[in-house]
């Protein structure tokens, strides 16, 4: 009637109800005790080895005293001691960021993987769904070493058996609130690997004044802001095309003009011809001195002078076939940037089906073809919709403003950038804390770099015609 089961045999059980569960005790299997010493000394033994490989200045500062202590005595350790603490802070004020970069962030991480990570790792894994809890036991995520940059706490992670990178980023926001971090960022380092990015404050809160003029030529990449763990933000226009997205206020026109700025050195002496398109009369028109006779406000203009830069493109790709694959900035062949403002209002929002037609036309050609010849494009916009930009995809370089809706970012930086930690949603509205804020995708990179742009005020831009103007007549 009964399957023989482990432990105590079931016909020894006696039921007069037939739906009563029937009960037993599983075998026992005793392991000898030598066996669970040499188990525990062994992960006792592995556990300092790493602990000492992993943070070997923490350990040999709470190390040494304790050895000086038991050897010589608490008065004779310090003693020998004290011109150690007298030498690190001499250290720390003649050379701080050396002291930071060889003691300080190492120490500070080590007190953030025990005090943060380590301590609340197993019930953040457990309730967020990334680790199980099966039969009695706990199947976590490997924690790994921590390190800590100025602005942020960099975590690697071994993820467990059948889990994927974008099981980890659809609990971001758990992770964050479970380590008490504003925001986290997952990346993958290698195969079962990740990097999480946990921020401890924001460098990029602080609005960045305009960044001065280079002081030679150059074409790029050219200087527009600060990304997020201090270095410059270089933008590079010269051999691609780049799209700029974000809502009203967002802060495209400090791109824009950045880039200008970056770039006005390279226009005086020929390098660099800036062709604008203001259909919305209130961006460029500041600085219209800059660009001459290339500047259109009216659709019918935008037309003429997008048919007059495929133009410079096919007669550019007519001579260069069979002689060079790319190009070199001369003052016979310049770099050309095409600025467009807003370009949805040219191509989604024009009601002229022929100039629309136009417009759509030579944007996707010079798109598709200039930048081998030395024409870019950069175009800014504000609905990033397919059926407002449907050669969004054309954009090597993309930058994603702050956004109305969360579906938006995946429209401009491509599928999975809000996944792994490109919340344009999320950036403030208000001017002097979000204007400018962004996340860049570039065309060799998968991963999203948060940056912000510097802002150009309209005393900086009618700064630079006057001057710009000045060098022409001299």
């Amino acid at each position: 009637m009964f399957r023989r089961l482990p432990g105590d045999e079931a016909r020894n059980l006696v039921s007069t109800t037939p739906d009563t569960a029937v009960v037993f005790r599983p075998a026992v299997v005793k392991t000898p005790a030598i066996i669970t010493i040499v188990i525990l000394a062994w992960r006792l033994l592995a556990g300092l080895v790493r602990t000492i490989w992993r943070h070997p200045i923490a350990v040999v500062v709470l190390a040494v005293p304790s050895v000086l202590c038991w050897l010589y005595g608490w008065q004779t350790a310090l003693l020998l001691l004290s011109p150690a603490p007298a030498g690190l802070i001499a250290w720390a004020l003649a050379g701080r960021s050396s002291f930071a970069r060889w003691v300080g962030w190492r120490l500070l991480a080590w007190w953030r993987l025990v005090w943060v990570y380590r301590r609340h790792w197993q019930p953040v894994m457990i309730v967020s769904g990334l680790g199980r809890h099966l039969w009695g036991r706990d199947y976590l995520p490997r924690l790994g070493k921590v390190t800590c940059t100025p602005w942020a706490d960099l975590v690697t992670v071994r993820m467990l058996k059948g889990q994927s990178v974008k099981d980890w980023a659809d609990r971001l926001d758990h992770l964050a609130q479970g380590f008490g971090s504003a925001s986290c960022r997952v990346a993958l380092s290698r195969g079962g690997r990740l990097t999480l990015t946990f921020p401890r404050h924001d460098p990029l809160a602080e609005r960045i004044p305009a960044l001065p003029m280079p002081c030679s030529p150059t074409v790029g990449p050219v200087e527009i802001g600060k990304q997020e763990d201090g270095q410059p933000w270089l933008l590079k226009v010269h051999g691609t095309h780049v799209l700029v997205a974000g809502a009203t206020g967002a802060g495209k026109g400090s791109i824009i003009w950045s880039t200008i700025r970056g770039l006005l050195p390279a226009v005086r002496v020929g390098l660099v011809e800036i062709w604008a398109l203001d259909p919305k009369l209130m961006e460029l028109s500041y600085g219209r001195d800059l660009f001459g006779s290339r500047y259109a406000a009216t659709p019918e203009e935008c037309a003429d002078l997008l048919d007059q830069a495929v133009s410079v493109m096919q007669k550019r790709a007519a001579r260069f076939a069979g002689i060079q694959r790319s190009h070199t900035p001369t003052v016979d062949d310049p770099f050309v940037l095409v600025v467009v403002d807003e370009v949805a209002f040219l191509t989604a929002y024009q009601s002229d089906r022929e100039l629309k037609r136009r417009i759509s036309a030579a944007l996707a050609t010079l798109t598709t073809q200039g930048r081998a010849v030395g024409v870019g494009v950069l175009a800014a916009l504000q609905d990033p919709r397919k059926e407002v930009m449907n050669i969004r995809n054309l954009f090597p370089d993309k930058i994603a403003l702050r956004l109305d809706e969360s579906e938006q970012v995946d429209m401009v930086l491509g599928d999975g950038a809000r996944d792994r930690g490109a919340l344009a949603d999320h950036i403030s509205p208000v001017p002097g804390l979000g204007a400018g804020v962004g996340y860049v995708r570039l065309e060799t990179s998968p991963d999203p770099i948060r940056v912000r742009a510097a802002y150009v005020s309209d005393a900086d831009i009618r700064a630079m015609a006057d001057a710009f103007a000045a060098g022409e007549d001299a």
